[in-house]
């Protein structure tokens, strides 16, 4: 079976790995082209093209699959089946119907309760208490196709966007070998039909969101926390600074302040009101300095987030 794999960042390139060391014949992988990143704005390649390299295996960066050419291009590989896996370009209907069993997608959520770019974070940001992978039949719509197999993870409240990841690429790499174990084994089977009323769509994530919203309940404000860490952290502002918030706890909180007030500061964190109950800071990170528990930054003795202070300030 003549295999294209399709996909960009770590989490891709954890199931590419794994589809090679399987044995399967991956003819060619399709990945974003290289992109300016990081202070230096050095150029990098993905981490799916790295893999590849690492292989000897054929890379085709396209700007876009739109252009007849490149689908002539992948046309000319012969592909039995294409594999995509956080790939980040639209697969359009004329790529889609090239290889003969179709493409299918490793999609990290139990579909169809978070279709687009973002369902790791979304699922925690929403309080779900359960998530998963989801190999799906591409179609024309976003995350829309059916359903070929699942496999499910509790979310648990220690659970971040980080950890989150790392466990469902490895529940994905999981997946998409059993799953090529039984197209290898069996005819393709047609799937389960998703519900379209059961879907959400998760946004892409941006920096503009993670500010802090104060005068949400202080619960939502802590599944916020979880959801954007490590990216793109969630932030409170004051005197103009950002400062970023990696891990913080609900407690309740019965009093008069504003939200966004600073109640408390001590060295078992810094208290801060929110619309219902409060939250209590336990690791943040300071402009230009590395991320730190609350204790080392109250033994540091830094002459911010002061009692009375308000975070809830916009960057000017």
């Amino acid at each position: 079976m003549n295999i294209i794999f399709a996909g960009t960042p770590e989490f891709a390139a954890n199931s590419l790995e794994a589809i090679i060391k399987q044995g399967h014949r991956v003819i060619a992988v399709y990945t974003q082209p290289d992109r300016r990143a990081g202070r230096g704005k050095k150029i990098l390649k993905s981490p799916v093209k790295i893999t590849a390299e690492a292989h000897d295996i054929p890379i085709y960066q396209p700007e876009k699959l739109t252009e007849e050419s490149a689908q002539k291009e992948l046309a000319d590989l012969a592909p039995d089946l294409m594999i995509v896996a956080a790939y980040g370009l639209l697969l359009p209907t004329a790529v889609l119907e090239t290889p003969s069993l179709g493409c299918i997608n490793i999609h990290a959520s139990l579909l169809p309760r978070w279709r687009g770019a973002a369902p790791i974070q979304r699922a925690i940001q929403a309080g779900d208490t359960e998530t998963g992978i989801t190999i799906m039949q591409m179609d024309k719509g976003l995350d829309t196709g059916n359903m070929l197999l699942k496999v499910s993870t509790p979310i648990t409240k220690e659970d971040t966007g980080g950890s989150l990841h790392d466990r469902l690429s490895e529940l994905g790499t999981d997946a998409i070998l059993s799953y090529l174990d039984h197209i290898r084994d069996q005819s393709p089977k047609s799937g389960e039909i998703q519900d379209n009323d059961q879907a959400n769509y998760a946004h892409k994530l941006s920096k503009q969101e993670a500010a802090i919203n104060w005068e949400d309940d202080a619960h939502q404000i802590c599944l916020t926390i979880r959801a954007f860490n490590p990216w793109p952290v969630a932030f409170l502002t004051l005197k103009n600074e950002r400062i970023r918030i990696f891990e913080a706890e609900e407690i309740n909180a019965q009093d008069d302040n504003k939200p966004g007030t600073v109640i408390e500061k001590n060295k078992n964190g810094i208290i801060i009101r929110c619309g219902k109950n409060a939250i209590r800071i336990l690791k943040l990170q300071l402009p230009g300095a590395k991320a730190i528990t609350s204790l080392a930054f109250f033994n540091g003795g830094k002459d911010i987030l002061n009692v009375g202070n308000n975070v809830g300030e916009p960057l000017e």
